[in-house]
This record gives C-alpha cells, sequence and structure tokens, in this order.
C-alpha cells in the first residue's frame, strides 16, 4: 500500500537493499522499483519468462534474468538486423570496442535469435539502486551514439574500405 501511495504523489519507494545474490525474486523485486522509479507505474519488473524492459529517452533497454547462472542481463539495444549482419559487421563492432569507443560500461552483445546488436551489462548480484539507475542511464545513452555514428563507422569500414585509404 506504501508503495502505491508513493508512486501516485509521484514519489518513489527507496530501492531494495543491495549486495545480495541476483535471483529471480531479487531481480522480480529490484527491477519493479527501478521501473517504477523511471516512471513505468504499472511495470511489473519481469514477466514469467523472466524477461522486462524500459524506454529510457529514445533508447530501448531490455532486461532477462538467466536462472542458471543467477544473472541479471541487461541490454540496450544499439541496432536490429533484418538479415543476419554481412561478414565483418559484428568483428568491425567488436574492434569499435576494442579501440576504446565509449560502450557505457557495457559489452557488445549480438543476440542471433532476435537478430539483435546491444550494449550489456551483467549483474550476479543486487546492485545499489542509484548506482544501477546512473548505469542504465550511460548505457542507453551510449547505445544510441553506437546506433548512429559507430554504425555508420563500421558500415564505412566493412562496406567501403577503399574510402579510407585515400589520402
Amino acid at each position: 500500500m506504501l508503495q502505491w501511495i508513493l508512486t501516485a504523489v509521484g514519489m518513489a519507494p527507496p530501492p531494495p537493499p543491495s549486495g545480495g545474490v541476483m535471483t529471480r525474486e531479487s531481480a522480480q523485486e529490484f527491477l519493479r522499483w527501478y521501473t517504477r522509479s523511471e516512471g513505468a507505474v504499472l511495470s511489473p519488473g519481469l514477466n514469467e519468462q523472466g524477461f522486462g524492459g524500459i524506454t529510457l529517452g529514445s533508447a530501448q533497454v531490455y532486461f532477462e534474468y538467466h536462472e542458471d547462472t543467477k544473472t541479471l542481463e541487461c541490454s540496450a539495444l544499439v541496432y536490429r538486423f533484418k538479415e543476419p549482419p554481412k561478414p565483418g559487421v559484428l568483428e568491425g563492432f567488436e574492434a569499435e570496442a576494442r579501440e576504446g569507443t565509449d560502450t557505457g560500461g557495457g559489452t557488445v552483445d549480438y543476440e542471433r535469435e532476435n537478430r539483435g546488436l546491444f550494449l550489456s551489462r551483467n549483474y550476479t548480484q543486487v546492485p545499489d539502486g542509484s548506482a544501477f539507475a546512473k548505469e542504465m542511464k550511460r548505457l542507453a545513452k551510449a547505445s544510441l551514439v553506437w546506433g548512429d555514428e559507430v554504425l555508420d563507422r563500421v558500415a564505412s569500414r566493412v562496406f567501403h574500405p577503399e574510402e579510407l585509404e585515400k589520402p
């Protein structure tokens, strides 16, 4: 009841305690708090299959709980391919990360089943709420840069390498 009242008057309840093992229940509770603190009042956090998501500005951030490793995976969408990526494209994105392009604290992650390219972070412990909120904003911001600037750079390298060699 208190959580509903706080949410109704625009105040987010405090986050769940940090530091414990990331169980499905703790991930559910934590993400319910986080999504509601970001304005998604009716969000369950995770659905029955262990998936959830939120829009942060123009960025899409997805959550998946992995029972086998007790891990919460948080992934900000960079690009969704219509067809499987051409040879060299994924390697181009991985090279960008190795060269130091800001990944928002995440790693380059391609999901074959949905042809999505993401920047992803994993949590095996329940994080501090305010730190997590900052990390998700940073990840989301980086995903937008990757979907715009980095995508163009990788495409130029992979599909038009001769243009990069011109003086």
